[in-house]
């Protein structure tokens, strides 16, 4: 499960980069959100990955 998590964080921020130098104005908060979704992935994924 968290290797499917972290597919989708990857995937969520290639979405946000292809959006923001393909598009620019055009798709608008759009980026933002999928940046917003890409952050809380990677905190999801830092807060329940292995501790030391």
């Amino acid at each position: 499960m968290r290797g499917l998590i972290w597919l989708i964080v990857v995937i969520l921020i290639i979405l946000w980069l292809i959006g923001y130098f393909g598009f620019g104005d055009a798709v608008g908060n759009l980026i933002h959100i999928l940046l917003v979704l890409a952050i809380i992935g990677i905190i999801y994924r830092l807060a329940t990955g292995r501790r030391l």
